[in-house]
């Protein structure tokens, strides 16, 4: 009896669509794709229900006979692709024939098309890759496209569907990863009845970044190009103060199709190397041209991963252009005449001040060409110890530091290095586990209150180096301290230790973010973790979010970048677990709270961090880098020669 089966080409079908159709943002980028190939200059993308209930993509491309619009949704029927020969160097954006035959079998379709110069075109219905309708239909030239009830026969695709806020984010991203593929088409994409963007379609890539990702990353873009022996680079690149928690910010290009590649985010990043904060990562918007030949974009289903025939020549095409864009920043940035008026580039706050003046008010070096004067240092925190820098215009216009602003009371308590308070009350215990405080410590909330000093080596503190490091004596050794490290640790050992939910303070004025559809999905799928962790974090709007609270240690002005470096960590976990996701989230929030490399700190709280140290509490930050290194007596002596 045979037991192997030959399957129906409906089932076929349906299993193919898996490979091609996994969610109904892949929909819209075979549509769009499509579009694109018949030469459309505009091009309207429209959803409801996150794209389950309708996806409407509609073009002014090239149409379709009513002989073509009846073979179109039959498997490898392709207009791009007649012979093996043409695998060679594939010039368009689809070539392999599958992408309507696989939509078809798990939706409902209705075609509209009509050639350009016909007299009428042609309506097409289909329904599981049936046909059920087809006749002369009158309509503009150019192709709509229909696609409702997306998966309705296939439950279990189905199942799996994210909500439809999720899913209406990740259309949204695929759409304007084709706007910004080509600057020269426009796109207009409607969510639920409301335009969410527009590109102009004027062929000019700064207008096309503007209108598409917004000013405040324009602002930050430089400009960049190289070419090398052939591979041509063009594009923007931001500047090194405008690092990001995250790479969802990162376009690539190639031939004008949005690809992902390792090599070329690392090409990238090398170039930022010893320029950007560590765990910030740079944005870019970069465009590759080069032979069709030396490129294969038949490596996978969705044609988002491409190889490279001569990697070395890609990867430093890449590197030099961006490292070019960064060395000559003021040069390649592009002229203020050719971007729109409202994001002309405007004058850092370190490129305003002379060397002479960046000296005057307290800062180490005078400014670099990357407008970074003090690495690490940002200008609203340069300097802080019991306040913030606080910033004013002089009559020039220019921005500069006008002194402390008053101490913030709640400071020492989110540093966590603060004495305890007195309470009236009987403290409330918390139970604690990885660090035995020293005999007579007692917790009370937030703080320790020291009955009696733990016995510690006799030390002393002899300064600070570079404003990161504490100098300590201790018997015939130095001991140097990494500060934010090791107050990163403290703070991280409290929050873990805590069976309860974080504090959270309520923000007298919400933060709103405005995450990608990725970001925007795990801040949904991990929303109590984030909870219980001290972050109110609601939708608002179609596509936003608000940040109403946040742990107590996190500086309201660091909510954004925390909750993109949280996603980030998230993202890169596989299936993460519960513990190990809240682990994440609590090294950010230590990390935030931390007090940072560049701070001035008074001789208190240095001691409190330099007693967790010799105490041996603290050993290594919570990425598990060592927290302090020493360097002894013998080994001083033998760098001067002193001994042999």
């Amino acid at each position: 009896m045979s037991v192997i089966n030959i399957l129906s080409p409906h089932v076929a079908d349906m299993i193919a669509a898996g490979e091609v159709v996994e969610r109904p943002a892949s929909v819209i980028k075979e549509l769009c794709e499509n579009a694109l190939d018949a030469g459309a200059k505009n091009v309207t993308v429209e959803i409801r229900g996150g794209g389950a209930t309708l996806i409407r993509v509609t073009d002014d491309g090239c149409g379709m006979s009513p002989e073509d619009a009846g073979v179109a949704f039959l498997r490898h029927a392709t207009s791009k692709l007649h012979d093996e020969r043409g695998l060679e160097a594939i010039a368009t954006m689809g070539f392999r024939g599958e992408a309507l035959a696989a939509i078809s079998a798990v939706s409902k379709i209705r075609l509209v098309t009509r050639e350009h110069g016909a007299a009428e075109g042609t309506l097409v219905t289909l329904e599981a890759g049936e046909i059920t309708e087809m006749q002369p239909f009158g309509c503009p030239e150019g192709t709509t496209m229909e696609v409702r009830e997306l998966f309705y026969n296939t439950p279990a695709r189905q199942k799996f569907m994210k909500s439809d806020r999720a899913e209406a984010s990740a259309c949204q991203a695929a759409a304007l990863r084709c706007a910004l593929a080509h600057p020269e088409v426009s796109f207009r994409f409607i969510r639920d009845g409301e335009e969410q963007f527009f590109s102009p379609g004027d062929g000019r890539e700064d207008s096309c970044i503007y209108s598409l990702l917004g000013r405040a990353v324009a602002t930050d873009m430089l400009k960049c190009t190289g070419d090398n022996d052939g591979v041509r680079v063009s594009g923007y690149v931001s500047s090194p103060a405008a690092g990001r928690g995250n790479r969802s910010a990162q376009y690539f290009f190639c031939n004008g199709r949005a690809i992902r590649s390792q090599l070329l985010q690392a090409a990238l990043e090398q170039a930022y190397r010893n320029t950007l904060l560590t765990g910030r990562y740079p944005s870019c918007v970069l465009y590759l041209t080069l032979s069709y030949g030396s490129v294969d974009v038949n490596v996978h289903p969705a044609k988002t991963e491409v190889k490279f025939s001569e990697e070395r020549k890609v990867f430093d095409a890449v590197y030099y252009a961006v490292l070019s864009a960064l060395t000559g920043e003021e040069r390649t940035k592009a002229p203020a005449a050719e971007l729109p008026a409202d994001i002309r580039p405007k004058e850092s706050f370190y490129q305003s001040m002379s060397a002479e003046q960046f000296r005057a008010n307290g800062y180490a070096a005078a400014p670099d060409k990357t407008g970074s004067g003090v690495k690490g240092a940002s200008p609203r925190t340069e300097s802080r110890g019991d306040g913030a820098v606080a910033f004013g215009k002089t009559a020039s216009g220019a921005w500069k530091p006008t002194g402390l602003r008053a101490p913030d009371p709640a400071w020492q308590t989110r540093l966590d290095l603060s004495p305890a308070r007195p309470t009236p009350s009987e403290p409330k215990g918390v139970a604690v586990t990885g660090f035995e405080p020293p005999a007579g410590t007692r917790i009370v909330e937030k703080a320790v209150q020291n009955v009696e000093k733990p016995r510690l080596p006799d030390h002393k503190i002899v300064g600070e180096a570079m404003k990161t490091y504490i100098i300590v004596e201790v018997n015939d050794e130095l001991l140097l301290i990494d500060k934010h490290a090791a107050h990163e640790r403290m703070i991280f050992d409290r929050l873990k230790a805590q069976d309860r939910s974080i504090m959270a303070q309520t923000l007298l004025a919400p933060v709103t973010l405005r995450p990608d559809g990725a970001d925007g999905e795990l801040i949904e799928r991990y929303g109590e973790l984030f909870t219980s962790l001290g972050f109110e974090i609601d939708p608002f709007g179609a596509e936003e979010y608000v940040v109403r609270a946040l742990p107590a240690d996190v500086d309201a002005a660091d909510v954004a970048p925390a909750i993109e470096e949280i996603c980030e960590k998230l993202r890169r976990g596989k299936a993460p677990q519960p513990e190990d996701a809240r682990d994440e989230i609590l090294h950010t929030v230590a990390c935030k709270a931390a007090i940072k490399a560049g701070w001035d700190n008074s001789p208190e709280e240095l001691e409190r961090v330099v007693e967790a140290v010799l105490s041996g509490a603290v050993k290594y930050c919570p990425h598990g880098r060592p927290v302090s290194a020493v360097v002894t007596k013998k080994e001083l002596d033998k760098l001067f020669r002193r001994i042999v």
